[in-house]
């Protein structure tokens, strides 16, 4: 065996170069079922970020169905999801560049079912019985106004005419047809609440025409969230609710009781960021399918008679995208040692099958950093969670006494969560020599509702107190350099790794990719959806205005003495580029180092190969600099002013 090459840490070469990270990493989400066909649609890269739908046809043959230049993927409320629907012999998207409707025939192009509009639609279901789409629709006509949501029908005949089913409300999500066709059940919430704070769940009677005839409240609230309600095969409306604290599965049985299904502190719903969100579906009248997560993510079957959970073996840690009939089960999966891959499970004889796959990696798993699940104290005599990637390669040993950088990771959202699956973008960092803390603050979502809501009113604050002491947790135990602590994060990671070099001293550098700087801008800039996100996350507005002036790194430069670099998509509609802007002005006038990277036909996350490759290692370059440690790589360099 080969004796380690002694090296500073952040200098050693690593195989996970970024040409792997793009060609190795495809966005694998929206599983759909029919019959013995699976369905999925890929996220690709090399192909501009294109999301592609995918056929896996019973013989084993696998097939794109999307062809270019279309690119499956809707706008409604930014994120998208609920892409596409599948119907006998035909497929119908959403295409990117017009958010126009698609129909298109198994083996045959794609023809435009809506107008040329400026109108998105998402969350399509069919309904057969009178030969029409049933979903989202997000009206941008007027730009002098907020964009309309509803839910419509279109007919799948020629004319592609679009009618109103329910308006009124802010938002819609989820509309999903009664097992005989007659009965019609949605999701609706209104400002400021996200769907994560409070849903209203809603049955509608169709009439002869298929219009709502009369609609009746089922459950949800203003401080109850409810997700993906859904119809047994026997016409029992099913839903999840957290008014426990945690997210179970309940059912409406004869008028309006309402009773738990199976209550577990565990959590089987999530965050709807996007559309078509599946945790659970039936096999049959008595039985279920269902993921929920607790210490990671598990597959169970829930016999609806007896009330019994058994839980389904699998090798996966997280768990997306379920689709369910009475044969199969199909899903996204991930683990700590395998890459994202699209599995099917065949309930009878329970047979496994991995249907996409990445393939074999190139690189031997020695180089791979295992995470580690750390709990760990923070402010107010409460507990934050993480999960620790110690600095791994085995070619490479650091001189004696030398303590590795950290990069303390930040997600998106803030109302979202990090996990342990294998994610080559960490391994590209820890393979060089830098240990990562990957942070589950206070605020993220899989610990229930009370740890959800420890970040309302305290975006900005409780976020920053856990990744300084997840970060002082690791110097303590002698596993990170107090000197060289970094921070990272993109979106609202990014707001709180600006917060984190502004207002506190822990951290020597930071990264933000396309993060939020300034509250005040923000909430007039974004777009409808998390338009008042903020009013729970920091306080109504203008009520509240000072705090938002308080909570705005752009506001105390003074106070920011460590170099930062900026990575903005300049078509990102969620957070604009100007708040990467006005941040890098700033510093330049202040003289602390500063680098600033758009990227054209970038919207909020980059997609496109040629992007995710430069902004990964400028920020590596960006680091090497200010650290002083040589590069193993050749890199091409950026422009950091003021060093």
């Amino acid at each position: 065996m080969t004796k380690p090459q002694v090296a500073p840490y952040g200098a050693w070469a690593s195989p996970f170069t970024t040409d792997v990270l793009v060609s190795e990493t495809v966005r694998l989400s929206q599983v759909f079922l029919q019959g013995q066909d699976t369905y999925w649609v890929e996220g690709r890269p090399q192909e501009g970020g294109r999301g592609v739908i995918v056929r896996r046809c019973a013989d084993g043959t696998q097939q794109d169905i999307t062809p270019q230049p279309f690119n499956a993927r809707t706008r409604v409320h930014e994120y998208g999801g609920g892409d596409y629907t599948v119907h006998g012999n035909t497929v119908y998207f959403s295409n990117f560049s017009d958010q126009r409707l698609y129909r298109q025939p198994l083996g045959g192009e794609p023809e435009p079912l809506t107008a040329v509009t400026n109108k998105r639609y998402a969350d399509p279901i069919i309904d057969a019985q009178r030969e029409r789409l049933i979903c989202v629709c997000e009206d941008h006509t007027n730009p002098q106004r907020e964009a309309v949501n509803m839910l419509v029908s279109v007919a799948l005949n020629e004319s592609g005419a679009t009618h109103t089913l329910v308006a009124g409300n802010d938002f819609y999500s989820t509309p999903r047809l009664s097992p005989d066709g007659k009965r019609l059940c949605w999701l609706t919430w209104n400002h400021p609440n996200m769907p994560w704070d409070g849903t209203e769940l809603w049955v509608g009677e169709l009439d002869a025409n298929g219009f709502i005839g009369y609609a009746s409240y089922v459950a949800g609230g203003a401080s109850e969230s409810i997700f993906q309600p859904t119809w047994s095969p026997d016409g029992t409306l099913y839903f999840i609710s957290d008014r426990t604290g945690w997210w179970n599965i309940y059912r409406q049985r004869g008028g309006d009781a309402v009773e738990a299904v199976y209550p577990l502190e565990a959590e089987f719903g999530r965050a709807q960021w996007v559309f078509n969100m599946v945790t659970y579906g039936f096999v049959s009248e008595e039985r279920l399918i269902c993921c929920y997560s607790q210490d990671g993510d598990h597959l169970a079957s829930l016999d609806l008679t007896t009330g019994t959970l058994t839980e389904i073996e699998l090798p996966y840690t997280l768990l997306g995208s379920l689709a369910i009939t009475p044969d199969y089960v199909a899903f996204s999966a991930a683990s700590p040692t395998e890459r994202s891959v699209i599995a099917r499970y065949r309930l009878a004889d329970e047979k496994l099958e991995v249907l996409r796959s990445p393939g074999e990696s190139t690189i031997d798993s020695s180089y791979f950093s295992r995470p580690q699940s750390i709990a760990f104290p923070t402010s107010n005599g409460e507990t934050a969670y993480a999960y620790y990637y110690p600095p791994t390669n085995p070619d490479y040993q650091a001189p004696d006494g030398e303590l590795p950088p950290l990069i303390v990771e930040i997600h998106g959202g803030p109302t979202s969560a990090t996990s342990n699956v294998l994610n080559l973008g960490k391994q590209y960092w820890t393979s060089r020599g830098f240990a990562l803390l990957d942070v589950n603050y206070r605020g993220s979502t899989g610990f229930g509702r009370a740890y959800r809501e420890r970040l309302k009113g305290q975006w900005g604050v409780v976020d920053i107190d856990d990744c300084v002491y997840g970060a002082r947790y690791l110097v303590e135990r002698s596993l990170a350099d107090g000197k060289r602590l970094l921070i990272h994060g993109g979106s609202a990671g990014g707001y709180t790794t600006l917060c984190a070099v502004t207002f506190r001293d822990a951290f020597a550098a930071g990264a933000s990719h396309f993060g939020v700087s300034d509250l005040t801008t923000f909430v007039g800039d974004t777009h409808k959806f998390e338009s008042r996100y903020l009013f729970g996350l920091v306080g109504p507005y203008p009520e509240a205005e000072q705090t938002y002036y308080e909570r705005s790194p752009l506001n105390y430069i003074d106070q920011l003495e460590c170099p930062v670099i900026f990575l903005q998509g300049l078509e990102d509609k969620i957070v604009p580029p100007n708040q990467a802007e006005i941040m890098v002005e700033a510093l330049r006038a202040k003289k602390i180092p500063v680098t600033y990277m758009p990227f054209e036909g970038e919207q909020h996350g980059f997609r496109r190969a040629e992007n995710i490759k430069r902004s990964v290692e400028a920020e590596l370059y960006f680091y090497s600099r200010i650290f002083g440690f040589p590069l193993a790589d050749a890199v091409e360099p950026v422009l950091i002013e003021n060093l």
